[in-house]
Parts: C-alpha cells; structure tokens; sequence
C-alpha cells in the first residue's frame, strides 16, 4: 500500500515539496517484472522488430543486470521470466497487438509473471539467473504438461474412478513412503517418464531430520508426483532414482524401474549398471568414488485405501 506524505504540499517559493523523493517512494511499493531472452537464438528473433534496439546478447545481458541491481538498490521487488519470441508472437496475434512496440511486449511479460516461471531476483549474477530462470521454465512446462495429460484420461469404465486423480493419489502416497523409507539425510531423486509427445523428467531435492516425519509440502514434490503419476496413468516404461547424502558417510544410490504403474526395485548390479554405462554409446564408466550402489528398497503393498490406478483402461 502506498503512503501518502502530509508533510508539506509546496515550499516558500511555491514549488512541488520533493516531488522526485515522493516519486521514488512510490516507485518502491510497486513490484516490477524483467523478460529475459536467455540465449541468442531467442535474442536474434527479437531484432526482427525495429522497436527492439539492443544489437548484442552479451551486452543486453550486462545492461539488463545492471537495470536488476538498480532496481534491488531501490528497494524494487523485482521478478524475473522467461521472454520466448514465438510464444510472443502467438500471443499478439491472438490479442491483436502490435509486436513491434515496447507496450506489447510489456504487457505479455506481465502476463508470464501470473501464469508462467518465475525467478524473485536477490542479488543473483546474471551468469547463475540465466541457469535457474531455464531450469524453473523447463519445470513449469514438464507440469503443465503431466498435469493436461492426467486431466485428460477418462473415468475407468469399471468403477467409474478418475484415473488421473487416482494415479495422483498412488504417486503421492509412493513418494511419502519412498521418503520415510530414506530415512534421515539430503535427497536428491530424479524421475524419468516417455509420454506420448516428449519425456518427462522430474527432480525433487528434499532434507530429511532424524525422527521427523516425511512432508511432501514443496511445489517441487507436487511436480514429481505429478511426472511419476502420469507415467502410472499410463502404464509407462521409466525409472526413478534416490540419492541420500550424509555427513561422513557414502552416498548412497537407489533405483527403481517404473512397470505397469508400479515401482519395481532394481537390483545393486542394475544400479550400478545405469551409472556407470554412457548412454549414448553403451561404454562403461567409472564408478564415482564414495558412493555406494545400492538396490531399490521394497515400497511395500500399496495403501488400501490406494485403487491401482495403473491397470485402468
């Protein structure tokens, strides 16, 4: 909420009473939101538009880090996004905008900020926000997409059961266990899912204190659970892994093989084996020196209260 300032209306010549400082007051309660384009493909789209004058990436990028920093040196809570130029352009048409005006693409850059992936600056260096800013957008994207297809799976025809809320359900209540079953330390968990138009891949990195419960209270489990979910949906080929890290103790690999909505424990051998084989040309690679290769534990019978929602058709 803005102040209002009853100090004085006007000096003894009869001017404005700091209308600058009561301007840059003001500037501070109203939040800003910067669109980056993250590399130079993305850069030399835009120059297409003869309002967009910047000429060099790198330089765009140092200018926009020093606008960043202005902003923070003002007290500006500012945000950040991801500016895509064609999802731009999509969007102007749509609206019926002119692309090439600086209005434009203003107003689409506050649209991301309501929907889209967004990254509260804190003082970051350009060279780390441009990582994190590609990496929150790739996740929002890998959601969206789990969650259409979740969305878009009919009732099961024998029980009348929404298969996409079930297969929520069952991912959530199999990723709680596979915590608790952790036990204490740092959890670093990737999950790999083939869908039908691209592979979906979550991560979720979560600490776990000794005798305190496992809580999946983070948006990031709710993206996991989600990725995993589809891929019970689906009856998908995936795996998933667990890495645990403790003070003064190896870390130790997990995995699991995703199998007709189930995860199947793979063996020390299989773990070894997917860590330490290139993927792309079959060659073995070195093990990494403390860690300690493990099989995947046995998650147990499912809840009873949890319908197999990976057998629905």
């Amino acid at each position: 909420m803005a102040h209002t300032d009853h100090s004085g209306q006007a000096d003894h010549h009869g001017r404005p009473d700091d209308t600058e400082a009561i301007r840059r007051r003001l500037r501070r309660e109203v939040p800003s939101t910067v669109g980056l384009l993250a590399d130079e493909r993305d850069f030399a789209a835009m120059r297409h538009y003869r309002s967009f004058t910047f000429d060099n990436h790198d330089t765009y990028l140092r200018q926009l880090e020093g606008l960043l920093r202005s902003l923070a040196d003002e007290g500006t809570h500012t945000s950040v996004v991801l500016f895509d130029p064609e999802e731009f352009a999509e969007y102007c048409a749509e609206a019926g905008l002119d692309p090439d005006t600086a209005a434009s693409r203003s107003r689409f850059t506050a649209g991301i900020a309501t929907s889209g992936a967004v990254i509260r600056y804190t003082g970051q260096p350009i060279d780390s926000l441009v990582p994190l800013l590609i990496d929150a957008t790739a996740r929002q994207a890998t959601w969206e997409y789990a969650t259409t297809l979740l969305a878009d799976l009919d009732e099961c025809a024998d029980c009348g059961q929404d298969i996409g809320r079930a297969a929520f359900e069952r991912a959530s209540h199999l990723l709680l266990r596979l915590l608790e079953a952790a036990g204490p330390g740092t959890h670093h968990l990737v999950c790999s899912v083939p869908a039908v138009e691209e592979h979906l891949l979550a991560a979720l990195h979560t600490e776990r204190t000794r005798g305190v419960p496992a809580l999946l209270d983070s948006p990031q489990a709710a993206e996991f659970a989600t990725v995993l979910a589809a891929g019970i949906a689906l009856e998908s080929t995936g795996g998933l892994v667990l890495r645990t890290t403790e003070p003064g103790l190896p870390d130790r690999l997990h995995g699991w093989r995703l199998h007709q909505g189930r995860l199947d424990p793979l063996s020390a051998g299989e773990v070894f084996n997917a860590y330490c084989t290139d993927a792309d040309t079959g060659e073995p690679l070195s093990p990494e020196s403390g860690v300690d290769y493990r099989a995947g534990f046995d998650l147990g019978v499912d809840d009873p209260g949890t319908h197999d929602a990976g057998t629905h058709h």
